[in-house]
């Protein structure tokens, strides 16, 4: 039976994620309204820690605006892109290693950790918890977190319109319509309600949470879907408006969910 880290290794060694946020228009909105919020806590000499780091878009972006960075990726293939793509950058680090074990950082070490991308791959519940405190160990009291998460309706919206809805229907819902979380899944997604209860005992105080992506992804698959430069920017910056209004999370694909780690 393979574990998280082959099942996730195996999919990102075959998966241009080095290019994920620049060659659709879902991807390039990810990537605005992400770095917006980023920038509402994150300035000048923040020290920042990136848990699943990717190929180093947003940690190399903002070790190039002066901020101190350090990288934590768990795939080889990844991490060796970031390390690639980041060389010359003097405030930059880079590790392997895994969201649910951060031991190689003290206690109150960062001032802004994000967590974009390893709450899409676990399932169990003990290694989500351990995620989430060991993120909380690390940031500083007053720092601020950033979980992305993806919603389990938008997985379904972006991929089983295609005469494969009963399977995804399956893979994503008992048959009393409870979210299903599961290794194989490889993406698991979220009842919005659903991710934010996970914090409801842990020392943080919630911020807000948001939309980052919208309803892009499955629109962006019709044959007539089109939208110029200017476009998106005016689309951009009005999704950023409404980011946060309840009524739309569940649409979007990806989402935030941003707190403060208590004194």
């Amino acid at each position: 039976m393979s574990t998280r880290k082959e099942i996730v290794s195996s999919f990102y060694g075959q998966y241009d994620e080095d290019g994920r946020t620049t060659r659709s228009r879902h991807g390039q909105l990810e990537y605005a309204t992400t770095m917006a919020y980023i920038h509402r806590y994150a300035s000048g000499h923040s020290k920042i820690l990136e848990i699943g780091a990717g190929t180093g878009r947003y940690s190399i972006a903002l070790a190039k605006e002066g901020m101190d960075v350090t990288a934590v990726e768990l795939v080889e293939s990844n991490l060796a892109l970031l390390r690639e793509n980041s060389k010359g950058i003097k405030n930059i680090r880079s590790f392997q290693g895994d969201a649910a074990d951060l031991s190689r950082f003290a206690d109150d070490s960062f001032d802004v950790t994000l967590s974009l991308g390893p709450m899409y791959h676990l399932y169990e519940a003990d290694e989500i918890n351990r995620a989430i405190d060991e993120a909380i160990r690390v940031t500083r009291s007053g720092g601020v977190m950033l979980f992305a998460f993806i919603s389990v309706f938008a997985i379904m919206y972006a991929n089983y319109f295609y005469g494969n809805w009963t399977k995804g229907q399956a893979e994503n819902f008992t048959d009393y319509y409870q979210v299903r979380h599961f290794r194989e899944q490889l993406f698991t997604g979220y009842d919005v309600n659903e991710f934010e209860k996970l914090f409801e005992k842990k020392p943080v105080e919630w911020l807000t949470t948001a939309g980052v992506d919208g309803l892009l992804e499955p629109i962006e698959k019709r044959p007539d879907f089109s939208m110029t430069d200017e476009e998106f920017e005016a689309l951009a910056k009005w999704y950023l408006f409404f980011s946060e209004k309840r009524e739309l999370l569940g649409s979007t694909n990806h989402l935030l969910y941003i707190c403060r780690k208590r004194a």
